[in-house]
């Protein structure tokens, strides 16, 4: 086991260190200069070349490359262009919404998607089954931005019944801006609630239709006892699987859904970091997201020692 982590936490910095690579060159590569949208249309070109002198922007790449890799690995992104602060309390201060919209968002999912995935599996070929499977290759195929507008019109601005867009008001209690993201995880976790379902009923079909599962019905027990005990556990693995992949599908990209809800969070700093050639903030944002995703792959994988005690690393 421990020899399994320390393979994993070198591929880990090996993909990060990647991500660095990439990150800087990408956000180099965009047309634009960064130092003329900062100062305007009415700058003169002394002014663009004192500030990129300013920013560092001047120097050879090479050399703003092992700065900004000598700065990651201490824990430094740089500062924000815009913003006149450092990346990672930038970062910060967007965390929170994103955090929970893609945490209420993934409950949601789970509550959707789970039972109704187990129970078309073991109603295969009935009317429920199919409507199930219908139902949610259509949530996967409509936009989510559409979704929001709808939910937005309706549930929101007509019915009342949550906040239209938002986060609260600077002094908002907890509770009062956890309010604001109960409608846009409502509509993220229909959308991604269609493919944790119909990896569940894939799973469930599969152990379904083992040996050790007729077995267990031969001997008197509960139909419910053979679900839930016996072809769930077993089936358990390619959902948390799923559901991992999605939880950082759901960190990484709730940009349109934030953005239609204009919820300050991380999707929406990084869109008007691109709009502004703010580059410190994107190569954060993409570290940040990448390292999560390393990092949400490794816990899953350890999971599966918790639900399947024949799992060996």
């Amino acid at each position: 086991m421990a020899r399994y982590l320390i393979k994993r936490i070198l591929g880990m910095c090996v993909v990060i260190f990647l991500v660095l690579t990439i990150a800087f060159i990408i956000v180099r590569l965009a047309p634009g200069d960064p130092a003329a949208l900062m100062l305007g249309p009415d700058a003169t070109a002394e002014d663009a070349a004192a500030l990129r002198s300013q920013l560092g922007l001047d120097r050879p790449i090479t050399a703003q490359y092992l700065s900004f890799v000598r700065g990651a690995l201490q824990g430094d992104l740089g500062t924000s262009i815009y913003f006149k602060q450092p990346v990672v309390s930038v970062l910060a201060g967007r965390a929170e919404p994103t955090i929970f919209l893609s945490l209420f968002s993934l409950v949601i999912a789970l509550v959707i998607a789970t039972p109704i995935g187990i129970y078309a599996a073991y109603r295969r070929g009935s009317l429920l089954d199919q409507g199930a499977i219908s139902t949610a290759m259509l949530a996967a195929s409509i936009p989510s931005f559409w979704t929001g507008l709808m939910f937005q019109r309706y549930l929101a601005t007509d019915l009342g019944w949550f906040p239209a867009s938002g986060y609260g008001a600077p002094d908002a209690s907890f509770v009062e801006r956890m309010g604001y993201l109960i409608l846009p995880a409502i509509v993220l976790g229909i959308v991604n609630s269609a493919l944790i379902l119909r990896f569940t009923r894939a799973s469930m079909l599969d152990i379904l239709g083992e040996d050790y599962v007729r077995t267990a019905r031969s001997k008197g027990m509960t139909e419910r006892r053979v679900v839930l005990r016996h072809a769930l556990k077993n089936a358990a693995i390619p959902i948390i699987t799923v559901i991992g992949l999605t939880f950082a599908l759901l960190v990484s990209g709730a940009v349109v859904t934030e953005r239609v809800f204009n919820i300050p969070g991380m999707g929406n700093l990084v869109v008007s970091a691109v709009l502004r050639r703010d580059y410190p903030v994107i190569q954060g944002a993409l570290i940040v997201v990448a390292s999560l995703y390393v990092l949400i792959n490794l816990l899953t994988d350890l999971l599966y020692l918790l639900v399947d005690k024949r799992v060996k690393y």
